[in-house]
């Protein structure tokens, strides 16, 4: 996957191997540094491993039985032992929070059967993404041969997490009340990303670190209506690279409302009415180059009865040919289903056959 605008600055050096920040609603790369290359990206792993729980877990309140297998792991932990009663939700915010291995392994055990098992499902999800540059081995981030991203698709890769719900709420969240174990007790796990208590508008996501691969970091900001990431790779001065990443990345972009030329339409009911309908705007945050277009696509007539706010069609917003958002358009009315003459006779007809 690569976006066709490309608005780099290189007024600023990190002390990054790799370094890259983009629009984190359209993709835009707005500043890089050697962001191709791959390398070892130590626990900001897991932000595909979370993202994966998400989308496949379900019910993130299930709770499952921790096994020697899922709970034996070296490095960062959340504190499961085996027999424990962990749910999903538990394991998404020890994996984000307190960056725990035990939480990623258990989730891969859970949802792929085996690490190498969910290791192919994070790999499948790279793919769907058009990621030609990444390779997971390990749900944790744990170091191994070729298991590799580079800073501009780890970016890519949090740009599709942060779109979910429950991924954002955990990657932002400085503090968890959690409750597991075996039997299950409350704790409070605090997250290892300082950008969270060192900046309001700083919105996750994480951290990672082996003697491999170096401080590993991805940072997000929202403010003002606008969205930046930024990540680094191998980076001894991460945190004020990312302050001065994020504060570039703003200044770069800006949020406008956009909206079709012709934004009202007829369209023709299947009854004999028409229902003039309105394409909705929207907000996106794009650099000041881009080239901003869209699609708006609507039935040529709609089959009665139609409810208000039913969609009836949808409006896509592209940034440099890249889908931005797609709103639906939705009918401003209720329509009745009205019989037609052809209708009422034969209907009527029926009835005599019926009472002879």
């Amino acid at each position: 996957m690569v976006f066709g605008n490309i608005f780099t600055v290189s007024a600023y050096n990190t002390s990054a191997r790799a370094a890259v920040v983009i629009n984190g609603e359209t993709g835009e790369i707005l500043y890089s540094q050697n962001c191709d290359e791959r390398l070892p990206m130590a626990s900001t792993t897991k932000i595909m491993t979370a993202l994966l729980l998400c989308e496949l877990g379900g019910d993130l309140k299930t709770e499952i039985d921790t096994t020697r297998e899922m709970v034996t792991v070296e490095g960062s932990s959340m504190g499961l032992q085996v027999g424990d009663k962990v749910s999903y939700h538990d394991l998404l915010y020890g994996m984000m929070l307190s960056s725990g291995n035990d939480a990623a392994n258990t989730v891969a055990i859970s949802l792929g059967g085996s690490i190498s098992g969910f290791a192919r499902l994070m790999n499948e999800r790279a793919q769907k993404m058009g990621l030609e540059n990444t390779r997971f081995v390990t749900p944790s981030g744990l170091d191994a041969e070729r298991h590799y991203t580079t800073a501009y698709e780890l970016a890519l890769i949090t740009k599709e997490a942060l779109a979910n719900e429950q991924f954002a709420m955990a990657a932002a969240a400085k503090t968890a009340r959690l409750c597991y174990g075996n039997p299950p007790y409350n704790r409070t796990l605090t997250n290892h990303n300082k950008l969270l208590n060192m900046y309001d508008d700083v919105v996750g996501v994480k951290t990672g670190f082996t003697s491999k691969s170096g401080r590993c970091l991805v940072s997000a900001s929202k403010k003002d209506g606008k969205l930046v990431i930024a990540v680094t790779l191998n980076d001894k001065n991460d945190w004020q690279d990312h302050r001065n990443l994020l504060d570039l990345g703003l200044s770069l972009i800006e949020s406008k409302v956009i909206s079709p030329k012709k934004r009202e339409y007829n369209v023709c009911i299947t009854n004999g009415e028409t229902m003039n309908i309105v394409v909705p705007s929207a907000t996106i945050s794009v650099t000041k180059n881009s080239k901003v277009t869209y699609k708006i696509k609507l039935p040529q007539f709609i089959y009665a009865p139609v409810k208000q706010g039913e969609a009836i069609g949808s409006v896509s917003y592209y940034c440099n040919d890249n889908l931005v958002c797609e709103l639906p358009i939705s009918a401003t009315r209720d329509i009745d289903y009205k019989q037609s003459k052809l209708e009422l006779f034969f209907e009527t007809f029926k009835n005599l056959l019926l009472n002879i």
